[in-house]
């Protein structure tokens, strides 16, 4: 937000300097990211929160200097006796709204015999100043009074009006109107159309349209000033992918209370500078907005409680008049009335905020608050810090990535099993007011965070990486208490190379078994044993994914991102990763550790070359010889696979080490070749495999 120094200065003398100025809005709340030049004035460059649009406004920074510094706002105002609009029944001939839900006011000044051309230098000098173009005095007038008092408006040619009258509706579908820019939008019945006798003349709260903006030809001028319903303004701009400054200021809420001091000011202006004639008033306000009432029975023990501030009953009030919050004493509580322009005021914590942000942030004491409970310690702690240690000492880095997402993730990678309610209809959390713009989702994967993470390293030249996240992951449920399903979650990533330490270039690049290798460490740390199975999984690329199980049930998914996906992240390279519900596994039963001692004979290894076929994995061979109990076997490990010259389409050579050891006595050959062959004998019955000659 640009602000004008010299144009603040009008509304009230401080007598500070722009840099004083600067760190008086800064430290109030008002961060201001810069100050330069234009001419011979100074633009303060103000970071806005979106709870704050009355500072989107001269006026409304002006405020907070009052609050800050007790000097009085000088406004302009018109020295008549306030006016009268026009009666109802005359005025509904002039405009008439059907659609109050989404126009809660609508103010009309007709104004007659203006005089179009362009602005004295001095207002094009002073909107050049904070970012806008001169178009001519009328438009240029209506954008100066909107960054003055903060409130948008529209100036029609009134003579290019329908019937010279104005009507107020929901857009019928299939309606079309070119707005100013010259574009050619289709509307619908959700948008806010401000009409005339015939057809749409403006997108309501978002931009006018072209065939009734002022011309040089422009003799007579309707000026609308009104309010709209922020929802709806919201959903138009976004539906439209149009914003404007005035859509940016309807969307977070504009004065109710003075649409007819901006009108006011405005036709002063255009008489002044154009003109004009000034006519009717017309002023129709069909949904009254109350003003929030905020009870607080004792306010500077409210702000003493909250921030350990000390502030006097008397200097909160002050704070609070200066902002335009009046106090009101009754017998019961006290209470405090929201100013029509602040819509962020609610509750007594809004007031204590107020008065701390004036009071100074920087006298907050540095202390610790008062504890009168331990927290409480959850049995799945520790196992949490085991898995942690696994994967930090295989190489990975924990990422931590934001719980809200955007909704174009809603359908593109599958959750994780037990989270996701088939039964309801509306599968994800939402938020009705986003932290972050457009991340209105409660996520249900950890993969988009952890995706965005790999993108941005990558963007970085780091093209070797090993990642992981442990968080909470979110789905709607069925309930009257309305709470979400909560799950832990575990996920990690790797891509690009192996880096071994002390050498620059990878020994190799990472692969399926890299993953799948590091997930089997981490669950081992946790004494879980995973079995894997193919299965296809949405985000993942057919034939290079699986389902990980645990006692018979799906937990998680494993394998690399296919390609969909990875082109849209704009991967260039391998892309392999992992999520599973850690909640399953930490509920998991958990065995003690047992110990044994270390086996004083020697092993027999044997190392067999098998010929199978593709279809057949080694996770099917290792079970099958297990299966068969011999107390002989100690273990069944992979060794390697072979597939190309040599071997039928649909077969390969697996090698497998079977290692054999008795905790009694050294084997010899002749105990170990019968049982040797056994298993043998097993695998070409009960898998069709034969060793490999």
């Amino acid at each position: 937000m640009n602000i004008s120094f010299n144009w603040l200065n009008e509304l009230i003398e401080t007598g500070m300097n722009a840099g004083e100025t600067a760190r008086q809005l800064t430290r109030v709340g008002l961060a201001v990211e810069g100050v330069r030049e234009h001419k011979d004035d100074l633009v303060l460059d103000i970071d806005l929160t979106s709870n704050r649009p009355d500072c989107l406004s001269h006026l409304g920074v002006a405020r907070e200097l009052r609050a800050a510094t007790r000097r009085p706002i000088e406004i302009s105002s018109s020295k008549e006796r306030p006016e009268v609009p026009m009666p109802p029944v005359l005025a509904r001939d002039i405009v008439r709204i059907e659609d109050p839900d989404l126009c809660y006011r609508f103010t009309a000044r007709l104004i007659n015999n203006v005089l179009v051309g362009p602005s004295p230098q001095w207002l094009v000098d002073r909107l050049e100043a904070i970012g806008e173009r001169s178009i001519n005095n009328i438009a240029d007038i209506t954008n100066y009074v909107m960054h003055e008092l903060g409130q948008p408006m529209h100036a029609f040619d009134l003579d290019k009006l329908a019937e010279n009258r104005i009507v107020v509706r929901r857009a019928r579908s299939g309606e079309t109107i070119t707005t100013l820019d010259g574009v050619d939008r289709e509307l619908d019945g959700n948008m806010l159309a401000i009409c005339d006798a015939v057809e749409p003349i403006a997108i309501g709260g978002v931009m006018g349209g072209l065939g009734t903006s002022i011309t040089d030809e422009t003799t007579n001028v309707l000026l609308e000033v009104a309010y709209f319903d922020r929802a709806s303004i919201r959903a138009t701009s976004r539906r439209l992918n149009l914003a404007t400054e005035a859509s940016y200021r309807f969307e977070r809420g504009v004065d109710i209370g003075n649409l007819i001091g901006a009108s006011n000011r405005a036709t002063e202006m255009i008489c002044e500078f154009a003109g004009g004639q000034k006519g009717d008033l017309i002023d129709i306000y069909p949904t009254k907005i109350s003003q929030n009432q905020i009870g607080s029975i004792d306010i500077s023990s409210a702000v003493k409680r909250l921030t350990g501030l000390d502030v006097q009953p008397d200097r909160c009030d002050q704070i609070l008049d200066d902002l335009g919050i009046t106090a009101k004493r009754e017998a019961t509580a006290p209470t405090y009335t929201a100013p029509t322009w602040r819509h962020d005021l609610a509750i007594e914590e809004d007031l204590v905020e107020e008065v701390a942000r004036h009071a100074g942030y920087e006298n907050i004491a540095h202390e610790l608050p008062p504890a009168f409970g331990a927290g409480e310690h959850q049995a799945t702690e520790h196992r949490e810090k085991l898995l942690r240690q696994a994967l930090t000492g295989l190489g990975f880095d924990e990422a931590q990535s934001y719980t809200f997402i955007d909704t174009k993730f809603d359908n593109i990678f599958q959750p994780v099993p037990a989270l996701i309610d088939q039964g309801v209809e509306d599968k994800f959390v939402t938020l009705q007011d986003s932290v972050i713009e457009g991340a209105v989702r409660m996520r249900a994967s950890l993969l988009p965070g952890l995706l965005d993470a790999v993108r941005l390293n990558l963007n970085h030249q780091r093209r070797d990486l090993k990642l992981f996240e442990l968080g909470k992951v979110f789905a709607a449920r069925p309930g009257e208490d309305g709470l979400p399903n909560e799950q832990e979650a575990f996920a990690l990533v790797i891509t690009g190379g192996d880096i071994l330490d002390g050498r620059a270039l990878p020994a190799r690049d990472l692969d399926f078994y890299d993953a799948k290798g590091a997930v089997e460490a981490a669950l081992e740390a946790l004494d879980v044993t995973l079995k894997f199975e193919p299965e296809d999984v949405d985000h993942l690329r057919p034939g290079q994914s699986a389902a990980l199980q645990l006692a018979g049930r799906t937990i998680g998914y494993l394998g690399r991102l296919n390609d969909e996906i990875a082109t849209s992240y704009k991967f260039r390279q391998s892309v392999y990763l992992a999520e599973l519900n850690l909640q399953l596994v930490l509920n998991a039963f958990s065995r003690p550790a047992t110990y044994r001692p270390l086996a004083k004979y020697p092993a027999v290894v044997r190392d067999i070359s098998l010929l199978s076929k593709r279809s057949v994995p080694f996770a099917q061979i290792r079970e099958t010889v297990l299966k068969q109990g011999f107390d002989l076997i100690e273990t069944v490990a992979f060794v390697d696979i072979y597939e190309g010259k040599g071997m039928a389409e649909d077969e390969r050579s697996l090698t497998i080490r079977i290692t054999y050891r008795s905790a009694e006595r050294t084997l010899l050959e002749d105990e170990v070749e019968p049982v040797h062959q056994q298993i043998l004998d097993v695998l070409e019955r009960a898998l069709d495999i034969r060793p490999r000659i």
